[in-house]
């Protein structure tokens, strides 16, 4: 008996409840806007902090391969986002789709995770910009006092408490608002790539680059502990080594926070005009143009410093690799950068957690009344304000670290259900419009899963805990709350809404 645990939400229905007035999102977002934000997103701390943590601890110069797997990764992961997006144009990304396609019980889980994934990440990328604008300060007289600089040595995070509080206003005023200020501080943080791209070729050494990919070696310390090593070494008893191939994929898995711009891309489906064509262009267009920066900024900073010399520990190894070169203006502009460019990738890591939270309120799974839109700026003002202040919470009084393996397995996870219910959905409805179709299916799709399910195995046992114990917790509210007030439970008096197929036919 299923209990009803796999009830799916039509995709006529689910399109319908975007057409309330109360629960409709503006469309004001077009091709270049999707673009825009998932580079915004991405070009964060991946490419300030991931690329030399990820070189010095596990691929070395090899790391311009991972980013290059991890890309790959994506991109096929992208074409089921793409197909999905187009089909099913409406607020959630992957929570909206696996409804459609695998059940309400699996659809409440990503969704579950998703929260979580955005909101410790937008936490902990609001910290790092304080840590950041602390560095940009220092010595001026607006340095930040100690005590209201850091939540570890004084009595809170103010910096990174109030960002998260102005982003609220900005995302309550309005998407369109927010796509106007990321495209100008994603136009800067681009500007900043590229000419630490252009000015670190001239101090490239190419013996930097042997061997690239560095022979593998045993693990030691606190890498070599069973929380701390990849869960595939663990599973089969392979002994605890980095580098070598191991270490590019494992090193892939890390870096894989760097892509997960994408992902947001799709959460703005509702509020986007013709998201039949948009959608696609939004998401190939900004992981095409991030994947190219990410593996050239590996190039440069393990050209210009050894990555045995390069800090696991350094929040900006880039800037450190610059001033170690003479030019320390140049570190300066780095941490400036950073330091603007964290504050989009916190504002849209906000953005995707309010959509999809207002789509799981949208159907009752969270509370009702946390599904309404603001009447003016038609933005999901209640979600948005309780996780802001919630965030800004966090930010301010916990001393975060970024988490970024935490935020990778609930985004791979999302992605492995995401190419599945490409499948599923070709089966079930063959008959919906698909402006968009992935080539090859079910093998991509099905390639695309097994990829996804192989980086979640790179990443630690520690977060493979953390992240069971969170679903498990998801789990429980479920069956407590969700399950009860669903709009899809027949005992609410929506029991038409239960489609299955085109003819609309209740399921039993």
């Amino acid at each position: 008996m299923s209990l009803g645990l796999f009830r799916t939400k039509s995709i006529e229905q689910s399109i319908r409840d975007t057409e309330s007035p109360e629960h409709s999102l503006k469309k004001n977002l077009g091709a270049l806007d999707l673009i825009v934000f998932g580079v915004g997103v991405c070009i964060g701390a991946g490419i300030f902090v991931l690329t030399g943590t990820a070189a010095a601890t596990n691929a070395g110069p090899a790391i311009a391969l991972s980013f290059v797997i991890a890309g790959l990764a994506c991109g096929l992961a992208a074409l089921c986002y793409a197909e999905l997006a187009s089909t099913v144009p409406v607020a959630g990304s992957a929570y909206t789709y696996t409804f459609a396609t695998m059940g309400e019980l699996l659809a409440w889980i990503i969704g579950w995770d998703l929260i979580l994934e955005f909101t410790v990440g937008a936490a902990a990328l609001a910290t790092s910009f304080s840590q950041y604008l602390n560095v940009v300060l220092a010595g001026t007289p607006l340095e930040i006092p100690t005590a209201l600089a850091t939540a570890e040595e004084g009595y809170l995070n103010l910096p990174a408490g109030l960002l998260v509080l102005g982003l609220t206003v900005v995302l309550v005023t309005g998407v369109k608002l927010s796509s106007r200020i990321n495209q100008v501080v994603t136009a800067l943080k681009l500007a900043v790539v590229l000419v630490v791209i252009v000015s670190g070729v001239f101090f490239i050494k190419v013996s930097n680059w042997v061997p690239f990919i560095p022979p593998a070696e045993g693990a030691s310390g606190e890498q070599g502990s069973a929380l701390h090593l990849p869960l595939v070494q663990t599973i089969f008893g392979i002994e605890p080594s980095v580098f070598g191939v191991g270490g590019v994929f494992a090193a892939a898995a890390m870096v894989f926070f760097a892509f997960i711009g994408f992902d947001i891309v799709a959460t703005t489906a509702e509020e986007t005009r013709n998201p039949q064509k948009n959608m696609p262009i939004g998401i190939f267009g900004s992981l095409a143009i991030v994947t190219i920066l990410y593996v050239a900024v590996s190039l440069v900073i393990t050209g210009m410093q050894n990555f045995r010399d390069i800090d696991p520990d350094d929040g900006a190894p880039l800037a450190t690799a610059f001033v170690q070169a003479g030019l320390p203006f140049m570190g300066g502009l780095i941490a400036i950068g950073a330091c603007i460019g964290l504050i989009v990738v916190c504002m849209i890591l906000f953005l995707g957690q309010t959509r999809v939270g207002f789509a799981m309120a949208r159907d009752h799974l969270l509370p009702a009344y946390l599904g309404k839109t603001h009447p003016k700026f038609g933005t999901p003002y209640r979600f948005t304000i309780i996780a802001g202040v919630f965030i800004a919470i966090l930010a301010a009084f916990l001393p975060l670290s970024t988490l970024a393996n935490l935020v990778n397995i609930g985004t791979l996870f999302a992605f492995v259900l995401v190419s599945i219910g490409v499948v599923v959905l070709r089966r079930k409805r063959p008959d919906v419009p698909r402006a968009f179709k992935v080539p090859f299916v079910p093998v991509l799709p099905v390639i695309s899963a097994l990829i996804c399910v192989y980086l979640m195995m790179n990443l630690t046992l520690e977060t493979w805990i953390r992240f069971v114990i969170w679903l498990a917790l998801g789990i429980v509210v479920y069956f407590a709350y969700s399950r009860r007030h669903s709009r899809l439970n027949p005992a609410n008096g929506t029991q038409e809404e239960l489609h299955e197929g085109a003819s609309g036919t209740p399921r039993a």
